[in-house]
């Protein structure tokens, strides 16, 4: 299961600018309005890396996060131009590489902080560059979700206590795959993502022990590997259909991606 050479990762860190102060002013905007406009920004950052073979993130919504290997500075700044035409707010960008989407992301973060407050009014469309050697691939996507969850969940306990249990077994994923260098998100029903270092099935098996014994949750995955985030992903969910139907909690894919 682990990759056959090292792979340079690129993410972006998306902010909107001064979003917090604008969300007040003049008076508090309403909430439903508020979440309306972070959900079409968040489909037009899906569609516009997706488009390019990249992942996305929600993360806070006004904090996305995109995996942007085939992604360069320019490609960045035609985002920001984006959002700056179809919406009242603008974004900054932190962008940058490393050996694991954690230390990626976390370049990210302090390049985006260098450049100033995201609560303040004099930032305003910022994109901050640090890449340490180009992208490459292969790229490791792990894709998860709860085993069994609508019989164990959705048809069977008070949907806020369905949600709660699921939403506690994402985080104690998350925290354990950071341990590895991961970088995991929810993205719905009971399912979570992670972009990370290709790993063997030992270390995916502890991880899903930890889950289970934190949170009482027991969870599969799919792990797949390619060139592109999509391209991982893409294994990744192959990978979890044929964990399904054999009932292996740790299942890597064999299919070769598209862009390989």
């Amino acid at each position: 299961m682990t990759g056959a050479r090292d792979s340079v990762v690129q993410l972006a860190l998306v902010q909107l600018d001064d979003y917090g102060p604008w969300t007040v002013t003049p008076e508090p905007r309403p909430e439903p309005a508020l979440q309306a406009l972070q959900a079409r920004l968040y489909a037009d950052l899906a569609d516009f890396v997706g488009s390019r073979d990249g992942y996305v993130f929600p993360g806070r919504y006004d904090n996305l996060v995109a995996v942007t290997n085939r992604l360069a500075p320019a490609d960045h700044e035609r985002f920001q131009r984006l959002v700056a035409n179809r919406y009242p707010v603008t974004a900054s960008l932190g962008v940058a590489t490393g050996e694991t989407p954690l230390a990626a992301l976390g370049r990210a973060s302090d390049a985006l902080q260098d450049t100033g407050s995201a609560q303040s009014a004099e930032r305003t469309e910022r994109l901050a560059v640090d890449r340490r050697g180009e992208p490459s691939g292969p790229l490791a996507v792990a894709h998860f979700d709860v085993v069994d969850a609508t019989g164990r969940y959705t048809d069977s306990q008070h949907a806020l206590d369905a949600e709660l249990a699921i939403r506690r077994a994402v985080v104690e994923l998350t925290d354990r795959m950071r341990d590895h260098g991961g970088v995991t998100a929810f993205v719905g029903g009971d399912n979570a993502i992670s972009v990370c270092p290709p790993l063997d099935a030992e270390t995916y098996d502890g991880v899903l022990d930890h889950v289970r014994e934190a949170a009482g949750v027991e969870m599969r995955v799919g792990v797949g590997h390619g060139e592109t985030a999509q391209g991982a992903g893409s294994a990744a969910k192959h990978a979890l259909e044929a964990g399904r139907a054999t009932g292996d909690p740790v299942t890597a894919s064999g299919r070769a991606s598209a862009d390989d």
